[in-house]
C-alpha cells in the first residue's frame, strides 16, 4: 500500500534466532563468549572481539557469510515481505545486529532488495580481511541520552528521522514489528493510525502490557511466524 512504511526489527522478529549468537554458537566460540561476557565488555565490542577470535583462526568474512547462510528463515515471512515491497510499501529495518550479519541472510533469501533502508551497527572488513562490528551510537562522543535504549542505538531516535525526512510530503502510516526492549522506544513515537506489533511474551509485549495509557498506535500481537505474516498482509491490504 502505497504511503505505508512497514519498520522490522530484525532478530526474533523477521528471523526466530539472534544472529549473533547464532554465529557464536555455529562456529564454536560458545566458552570463550561466556567468559567475555561475565568481563564489562559492551555487547559491540564482545562481538568485535568475537570477529577478531574467528580472524586468528584463520575464518574469513566468506567463512562467516556462509554461516549466515544457514539462519532459518520461515518461508511465509519471506513471502509476506516480498508481497508488501510488491504492493509499494517502503520496507525498512531498525535492528541491533550489525550490516554484515543482516545483508548476508537478506540476500541469501533474496530479499535484500526490498528494503529501502537498514538502520543498523556498522560493519567493515579491514585490511587484514578481519570483519570489524562498530556501535550505531558512538557511546563516547555521541551519547543518544535515551534512558530507554542502549547506548550503542536509540531505535526511537531513528524513527524520528524517519519522520523528520519524510515531513514535506506528509506524514505516512507506520507499522512496527519487534519483540525486545529496545523495541518500545520507537513504539512511543506511533500515532494513532499506525500499528504495532509485537510479539507476544516478548519483552516489548510486557512493556506495552505495562504501559497501555503511553501507546497510541493500534496493537497487534503475534506468536509465531505464520501469525506475523498474517496481520502484516491484513494491514497492507
Amino acid at each position: 500500500m502505497t504511503g505505508t512504511v512497514v519498520v522490522f526489527d530484525f532478530d526474533r522478529t523477521l528471523i526466530d534466532d539472534d544472529t549473533d549468537r547464532w554465529v557464536v554458537t555455529e562456529m564454536g566460540l560458545t566458552q570463550l563468549f561466556n567468559e567475555l561476557r561475565r568481563s564489562t565488555m559492551t555487547w559491540n565490542s564482545l562481538m568485535d572481539r568475537m570477529m577478531m577470535e574467528l580472524h586468528l583462526q584463520g575464518k574469513t568474512s566468506e567463512d562467516i557469510k556462509e554461516c549466515l547462510k544457514r539462519t532459518p528463515m520461515h518461508p511465509q515471512v519471506a513471502a509476506a515481505i516480498k508481497s508488501a515491497h510488491a504492493s509499494g510499501c517502503d520496507l525498512k529495518i531498525i535492528s541491533d545486529a550489525n550490516q554484515f550479519f543482516i545483508e548476508s541472510i537478506l540476500e541469501c533469501h533474496g530479499l535484500l532488495g526490498c528494503f529501502s533502508q537498514i538502520i543498523t551497527n556498522p560493519t567493515s572488513v579491514d585490511r587484514d580481511g578481519r570483519l570489524r562490528i562498530f556501535p550505531y551510537h558512538d557511546p563516547v562522543s555521541s551519547s543518544h541520552g535515551c534512558d530507554l535504549c542502549p547506548s550503542n542505538m536509540c531505535k526511537g531516535q531513528v524513527i524520528d528521522q524517519f519522520l523528520a525526512s519524510a515531513s514535506e510530503n506528509g506524514r505516512k502510516r507506520y507499522i512496527y514489528l519487534g519483540d525486545g526492549r529496545n523495541d518500545f522506544c520507537p513504539t512511543l513515537k506511533l500515532v494513532e493510525g499506525d500499528h504495532v506489533m509485537p510479539r507476544k511474551d516478548y519483552p516489548l509485549w510486557d512493556r506495552i502490557c505495562s504501559n497501555r495509557m503511553l501507546i497510541k498506535a493500534d496493537i497487534h500481537k503475534w506468536s509465531d511466524r505464520e501469525e506475523l505474516a498474517k496481520i502484516l498482509l491484513q494491514l497492507i491490504q
